[in-house]
């Protein structure tokens, strides 16, 4: 990518991008370069429409993927190079709608019991907590655990807006337990490197150990921790406005998923077919 690249780099920080996407729409567009197999100044419209059709057919890419290619390229062809993009000859993946998984309050208990590090059941009580994004609950620091109002603040989350969100009693509890235990000094969730915090990866990959160890047989990740917390409070009765706070949506119809996902009403309901005269065993 060379100059072009660190020119890319620097534009999306002025921008404000977050670190992380920033990390992977170069990453994307190093992808695109190495697949090309010439430098991007050169890079033209059908290029990048086979570019992208080779991603969802041969490499079967997932949404995600699809998604950030595209807007990578996009931001990359438009605004570093200053060509127009045609969305007729290079349109973008259309969404896929897929259901998260949520785990039920007994699955989650089984996970925090499975859990053998105070470390890490502390911060999988914190994400469930508060509902919070694997990259906010492992950038807390010892500030922002607010105990005498009972709540997580969360500084400067997706679309760069700090937030409060809740912390439950049980929760606290574990997290001054592993305090005790470990005092960490700036970050709550400190990495090997005490100066930093705690890997995406590292977190990612131990969930998915304490699923196996819980028996849990769900697709289960860390986030599935935030689709919970939102799911509950749902079916307890909690309002989507108030939910769409806590998880920091900026959209009411973002937060509207976990409309699907609760079974309170549904629960409720009788199906017609228990509403039919019970057939007489004489006349079959």
């Amino acid at each position: 990518m060379g100059a072009l690249g660190q020119r890319m780099k620097s534009h999306m920080e002025l921008k404000g991008l977050s670190p992380r996407t920033i990390q992977v729409y170069l990453q994307q567009m190093s992808r695109f370069v190495q697949h090309v197999g010439h430098g991007p100044a050169r890079m033209d419209s059908e290029e990048i429409r086979s570019y992208l059709h080779h991603l969802l057919t041969e490499r079967q890419a997932s949404q995600a993927t699809m998604s950030q290619a595209y807007s990578a390229l996009r931001l990359f062809y438009e605004q570093i190079l200053g060509k127009a993009w045609e969305e007729r000859t290079i349109p973008r993946s259309k969404q896929r709608r897929k259901l998260p998984v949520v785990l039920s309050p007994s699955e989650i208990e089984s996970l925090f019991a499975a859990t053998r590090r105070l470390k890490y059941r502390a911060l999988f009580m914190a994400i469930y907590s508060g509902g919070l994004r694997v990259n906010e609950a492992t950038h807390l620091q010892l500030a922002d655990i607010d105990s005498q109002r009972m709540l997580i603040r969360v500084r400067q989350g997706k679309g760069h807006k700090d937030r409060y969100t809740l912390l439950s009693k049980r929760a606290l509890a574990t997290l001054r337990e592993y305090w005790r235990h470990a005092r960490p000094e700036t970050w709550l969730f400190p990495g090997l490197r005490v100066t930093g915090p705690l890997r995406t990866a590292t977190v990612q990959r131990t969930f998915k150990g304490t699923v196996k160890a819980a028996g849990i047989n769900k697709a289960a990740t860390p986030h599935t921790l935030r689709h919970s917390f939102a799911t509950h409070l749902l079916e307890a009765g909690v309002s989507l406005h108030h939910i769409q706070r806590l998880l920091g949506h900026r959209q009411l119809s973002t937060t509207a998923v976990y409309l699907h996902l609760t079974n309170g009403d549904l629960s409720r309901i009788t199906n017609p077919m228990d509403q039919w005269p019970a057939l007489d065993s004489s006349t079959s």
